[in-house]
This record gives C-alpha cells, structure tokens and sequence, in this order.
C-alpha cells in the first residue's frame, strides 16, 4: 500500500500482462505495416501497366509476334492468367499490410473489386452507351430524341420480329423442359449403364455452338435438292420415299412452318442441360417419401405429379426461366438458316440487320434497348427464385 493505492505487489496477484499474447493487444489486433502496403500497392500499379501495355502491344503491333494468331493467343493467355496471379499477390500483400481488425473486413471487397470493376467496363458501361446512343443519330452525334423509337415501333418489320420472338418464348422453354423432365424421370427407371449412356446421347448436343448445330440441320435434315434427285435432307428423303415431293421448308411460313422447325434445334440442344438440372433434383428427393406413397397404393404417376414434382418445382422454375433468357436473345440460328426471311425474323437479327447491313446505329440501339426491357424483368424474377431457393434449403 503505497499513497492509499493497493498495488499488486500488496495484494499477491500478478500484474496485467503487456506482451504479444495479452486480451489488451489481441483486441487491439497487429499494427499496420507500412512497408507491406506500399509494395502492394506499387506491385498493383506495375502489374497493371504492364498487362495492359502488353495486351495493347499486341493490337497494335502485331508483326512483333510474326503476326501468329495462334502465338499471340498464347501470350495472352499466360499474360492474363499470370498477370491475374501476381495482380492478386500483391492485393493480398497489400491487404495483409493493414491492421488486423481492418484487414479482415476489407479482404472480401478487395478481392472483388477487380472482378465487379470488369463487369462495369464490360458490361454496365456498353448498356449504358447504348440507351444514350438509342436517341442519337445514325452517326451517335446529335441528339435525335424518341425518333429512333418512333421510327421502329412504326415497322412492320420490328413488330414481325417481336412476334415471332414470342412464340419462340411460348413454345421453346415450355417444351425443352418438359423434354428435359421426361428424360430424367424415364432414365432415373433404366439400369445404371443404360442410364449412363442415355443421359450422355441427351447431352452431347450441349458440346455443338448454335452455328455448328444450324448447319448440321440446315445440312443434313432440311436440305432441299430439285425433284427427281437424290435428297440430301433427311426430311425431305423420308417425304419423297412416301411418294411426296421434296420441300424447301425453311420457305414455308404458313403456320410459321419455318420458325418451328428453326425452333426445333434450340429444343435439341437444350434439353440435355434441362435434364442434368432437373435429374439432379429428382435424385435429391428423400426415398422415404416416395416409398411412403407406394406403400399407401399411388401410382406411379400420382408419385411423380403429388410426391417428386412438388419437390423440384423450384428447379424446374429456375431451368425454365434459364432457357427462356436464352430464347429472348436467340440470333445465331436464324441468322445461319434464314437470316430472317420468309417471315423468320427476330429481336436479336433484327438488331444485327439495323447496325451493320443499314447502318442505322441509333434504330440499332433502340431496338437493343427494348430487347433488354423484355430481357430485364425475367432477369429479376430469376435472381429471386434464386435467393427463395437458398433461403429454404
């Protein structure tokens, strides 16, 4: 006891520690390392420079590679990938020079800032420029107003277009779901093998682009050759073979003949991804339930529409919405089979005839822009099933 103040010393217990490991210091976390940050961030700033003056090297200069498409291909992809590398090193070095009780929170966010920037300059920045340039002149130059929408909402071409873009919406998801769910449940019956190898024939279309899928029907199954010679098309053989004659059916717009046979191939190649996701969530079905509805006598039938179905339906939500996004930007086929004739026309053609065959840049834009209004609201409804589904799990 000293000056009326009782000190460890007096009372026998042990003094607070100060070092490395005390509460005190642990609550206040590492201290900041100055150095650390600034090679980071130096690191950061050098890194950067150098992929983007490489990657600009290589538009600019191309003889410094002897002009190889293939050479430059590789540089840069082992400059992207590697750059990304040390990009990320030095980040983490940098954020590691900070004080423990800030580095923790602010790891999240620095590591997905370069990603989120990426899809600002990628992706936010075109939309943005190109709502602005759908009231601007062909040239993007003078401020037109809402001529260019006057304009196109005046077409007969662009309200064609907008009506077969919905009978692609109203036939294509539907169907190419109920072919992917049909699969899944008839496959999920099959032996181990044959459900294997069926599975696997669904699916290989998945590995074919919209282009090489076009041409191999445009090709091998719509062909037309002149009556009295051998039919290249398959259709067309089998309707000769029945004493018919030959069709050129991708011309037959009655009935919207040609749009439906058009559709017919995004069906085919997405059906195996239908299935994939929807044979998945069959399987993770708990086997107790459905034992429990045979026990009880249902059929099969009754099972799958009152036990299985409920249970995926969020699965089949989601696919359903997937493959309808897909749909509304569908450009590929119909441009490689008809490129919008006969009445086959499309949002997606429609935009590429606009900007690069008239070119009229501001109806380009603006018939761009209401492809995304009617893209946006599925976009939304989709990220909300999303969140709804990881919400119940």
């Amino acid at each position: 006891m000293a000056g009326g103040v009782t000190t460890p010393e007096h009372t026998g217990e042990p003094a607070p520690a100060t070092g490395a490991g005390s509460p005190a210091r642990e609550r206040s976390g590492s201290p900041a390392r100055p150095l650390r940050i600034l090679v980071g961030v130096a690191g950061l700033a050098v890194t950067a420079w150098l992929v983007c003056t490489a990657f600009l090297a290589f538009a600019w200069y191309p003889q410094m590679s002897g002009d190889s498409d293939i050479l430059i291909g590789l540089l840069g992809l082992v400059l992207g990938i590697g750059g990304a590398i040390v990009f990320f090193l030095f980040l983490n070095m940098a954020i590691e020079g900070l004080p423990s009780r800030f580095s923790g929170g602010v790891i999240p966010y620095a590591f997905l800032l370069p990603g989120l920037s990426l899809i600002g300059l990628m992706l936010i920045y075109p939309t943005v420029q190109t709502v602005v340039y759908s009231f601007a002149d062909d040239r993007s130059a003078q401020w037109v107003g809402f001529q260019n929408y006057q304009r196109i909402f005046a077409s007969s071409a662009f309200w064609q277009a907008l009506f077969n873009n919905l009978l692609w919406v109203l036939i294509v998801p539907a169907v190419t779901v109920a072919f992917g769910l049909a699969v899944a449940v008839l496959a999920d019956k099959l032996s181990a093998q044959g459900e294997k190898t069926s599975k696997s024939m669904i699916f290989l279309p998945m590995a074919i682009s919209f282009v090489g899928a076009s041409t191999i029907w445009g090709t091998l199954i719509y062909a037309y050759d002149r009556p009295g010679t051998a039919q290249t098309g398959l259709l067309n053989a089998v309707v000769v073979a029945l004493g018919g004659e030959p069709q050129t059916w991708l011309q037959i717009s009655d009935l919207r003949l040609n749009s439906i046979l058009m559709m017919v191939i995004l069906i085919w190649l997405q059906t195996g991804f239908a299935m994939v996701l929807l044979s998945s969530a069959i399987k993770a079905v708990p086997e107790d339930t459905v034992e429990a509805g045979r026990i009880d006598g249902a059929s099969e039938m009754r099972i799958f529409w009152q036990i299985i179905f409920p249970q995926v339906r969020g699965t089949v939500v989601a696919v359903f919405i997937t493959i309808l996004i897909v749909v509304l930007k569908v450009f590929d086929i119909v441009y490689v089979m008809t490129n919008g004739r006969n009445n086959t026309d499309v949002i997606a053609n429609l935009f590429f005839r606009k900007l690069f065959t008239e070119q009229k840049a501001g109806e380009a834009s603006a018939v761009v822009v209401v492809l995304l209004i009617l893209v946006l609201p599925v976009l939304i409804f989709q990220v909300r099933s999303f969140k709804k589904q990881e919400e119940g799990r």
